[in-house]
């Protein structure tokens, strides 16, 4: 039973963590547009770390994509991105310099098609390929890793034994 709350627990906070950092992206104007760079999207290297962050950060996703009055295609395709990437990273969670690419890749390739069939974003497609991989890099790439060194040290305290 301790262990289901605290998986529960820590998917929550990962969740609400994932909500704020989007919510703060948005804010800034960081976080919609073909140049999007979520603060959020760092937190996809969580799953190297405790399983609890796959849907963890998938609910923060959802949650946010709903309460920013994303369209129908975003809030599917754009959720669907974030759980592929978080399985991918948790798959990889052996290899940790690889762990921020499966959420770069599976955001690079869906969000394109988010962008321009869901909200008609004019440019062409390759473009938008360029621009949501580029702030993908950025945010789960260059910021994942940043919050990986900070985390690795104290992993332990934080989610426990080594999972």
């Amino acid at each position: 039973m301790k262990s289901k709350t605290l998986f529960t627990c820590h998917a929550a906070i990962i969740a609400a963590m994932y909500v704020a950092l989007a919510l703060i992206s948005t804010a800034f104007g960081m976080s919609s547009g073909v140049i999007q760079c979520r603060l959020s999207e760092a937190l996809c290297i969580l799953p190297v770390f405790t399983p609890a962050a796959v849907p963890g950060v998938t609910v923060g996703c959802l949650i946010t994509n709903l309460v920013s009055g994303c369209n129908w295609l975003d809030i599917v395709f754009g959720t669907a991105a974030t759980l592929i990437g978080a399985l991918g990273t948790r798959a990889l969670r052996k290899f940790r310099m690889l762990a921020p690419l499966p959420p770069i890749v599976a955001n690079t390739l869906i969000i394109p098609f988010v962008l321009k069939y869901a909200y008609n974003v004019g440019d062409a497609l390759p473009f938008i390929f360029v621009t949501v991989g580029a702030g993908e890099i950025i945010s789960a790439g260059l910021f994942g890793y940043i919050l990986m060194a900070a985390v690795w040290p104290i992993r332990t305290k934080l989610f426990g034994k080594e999972q």
